[in-house]
């Protein structure tokens, strides 16, 4: 690839990869922030309109290790880096993962409709980056390459272990809410996905097995059934131009629909149970992309069992020389490994998130000037639980959360969260919305404990923004 497409993407990814997002814990349910509507579209928003200040309305930092964080690879205890990656490579399962998911909105915005008495129906709408990586722990690759197969005479290695799925994406949405009576509010919200790219390898299976030998010392076997499948990289790793003002505008060619294109769609509703309880649910990204071109796909499939070279020349009644024996063993593995790209079209899958949450709201306001939000009618505590899931390759991801929720002044927001998650049992998170004329400003941070040392946490996470905001009801 040549430098200016290197370039090229590094600025591109910095942009985006600058800001990650998994379980939104602290923005779920928290209404004074516009952006909240983006992950239960019936969330209730109180207010006339609201713009976002482009590429500045959220942008929110977060990446995961489950079973490892930087402190155990490189803290300064005396130990041997190769001692302690190779006690990280044997301590982590097969189920371990390193993820980064990223949520930077480009523009957004969004208006009530109704009654001057009562608008009991929001409109919003925008365009957002999307990327979302995982990678699972390839355990017993790394066994093998640390331990070799000598050791292991007998035991299958598993070559499902490598799991790898990474994509980029821009999303064109539409959403809709419908207060339908009192108590029910429903929403909704359309989406159009445009690849910018796409890796995917999630479906291997096979093993890989060491044996005694009958010819020779060792039996090599191998069940294979591995498949590497991209969207979007051929065209920019290929490039023969050495201009790159024509990879950028590529890259924001596809972020204008011009990518691999797909549909999705979110859902939502919120209930008041009762004056004080409240209950609501989502679910996002019920969608797929089709990958129709920029394509290449690997395959590596078959059974092969090698005994090794023979030290024996191939008997003269048997036809065959020695040259050409060891030319079918050669072609045999070049059948097997050496395998050529193919242009094959395939279709990805969106993963799923779901959101519900049960709040109670309670501390009844008081103050004359206070013209609080009608969904919790003028309360200005809430406590609740909110359960997060979002579907994975090998299994979902799961978060439970407690929250708190505070008004603190006329302007002033706050909620706490405490959160167990793949990563931590102990995410302790802080959200703060803030109200200065039209302008809103918001900064979310979770996994506060660990701020003092970083590098022992397995996640962090930080999301800011701005926006404008007209006809506050608060």
């Amino acid at each position: 690839m040549k430098r200016h497409t290197l370039y090229t993407l590094a600025l591109f990814l910095a942009l985006t990869l600058s800001s990650f997002s998994q379980n939104k814990q602290l923005l779920f349910g928290f209404t004074d922030i516009p952006q909240s509507v983006l992950i239960n579209p019936s969330t209730q928003l109180e207010n006339d309109w609201f713009v976002g200040f482009p590429l500045l309305s959220q942008l929110h930092a977060n990446v995961g290790l489950s079973g490892v964080s930087a402190f155990d690879l490189f803290a300064d205890d005396g130990k041997d880096f190769n001692s302690k990656l190779q006690d990280v490579v044997f301590r982590m399962e097969a189920t371990d993962f390193y993820t980064a998911t990223q949520q930077v909105e480009i523009f957004s915005g969004g208006f009530s409709k109704g009654s001057s008495f009562e608008r009991d129906s929001y409109f919003s709408f925008g365009i957002y980056l999307e990327s979302d990586v995982i990678v699972y722990h390839p355990k017993d690759y790394l066994v093998l390459a640390y331990e070799g197969n000598a050791n292991n005479i007998g035991r299958p290695f598993d070559i499902g272990d490598l799991n790898v799925s990474a994509e980029m994406l821009s999303v064109f949405h539409f959403g809709f809410s419908k207060k339908v009576n009192e108590k029910l509010t429903l929403g909704a919200r359309a989406k159009i996905y445009s690849s910018i790219f796409n890796v995917n390898s999630t479906n291997n299976r096979g093993v890989f097995i060491t044996e005694e030998g009958e010819n020779n010392l060792l039996k090599h076997t191998f069940i294979l059934d591995l498949n590497v499948s991209t969207s979007g990289l051929k065209s920019l790793l290929n490039d023969e131009n050495t201009n790159a003002t024509n990879d950028t505008q590529e890259l924001v060619k596809r972020v204008l629909l011009g990518g691999n294109l797909g549909l999705g769609l979110d859902v939502g509703m919120t209930y008041q149970v009762s004056d004080q309880v409240q209950f609501e649910a989502s679910l996002q990204d019920f969608g797929f992309i089709n990958h129709t071109k920029d394509l290449e796909t690997y395959d590596i499939k078959g059974n092969f069992v090698f005994d090794g070279i023979n030290p024996v020349f191939p008997e003269v009644g048997d036809g065959q020389t020695a040259e050409e024996y060891y030319e079918e063993i050669s072609e045999n593995f070049e059948e097997l490994f050496d395998t050529e790209a193919e242009a094959e079209k395939y279709t990805t899958l969106r993963p799923i998130k779901f959101n519900t949450a049960l709040r109670y709201a309670f501390g009844k306001n008081r103050s004359r000037d206070c013209n609080c939000l009608a969904d919790d009618d003028g309360y200005i505590n809430a406590v609740g639980v909110q359960l997060y899931a979002i579907n994975r390759p090998k299994a979902p991801q799961m978060a439970l959360t407690a929250f708190y929720y505070r008004r603190i002044l006329r302007g002033l927001r706050a909620k706490v969260t405490y959160t167990m998650d793949s990563f931590s049992y102990t995410n302790v998170g802080l959200g703060m919305s803030a109200h200065l004329g039209p302008l809103n400003f918001y900064i979310l941070a979770d996994n506060l404990l660990e701020y003092q040392n970083l590098a022992k946490a397995q996640s962090a996470s930080l999301q800011l923004g701005l926006n404008l905001v007209f006809g506050r009801g608060q």
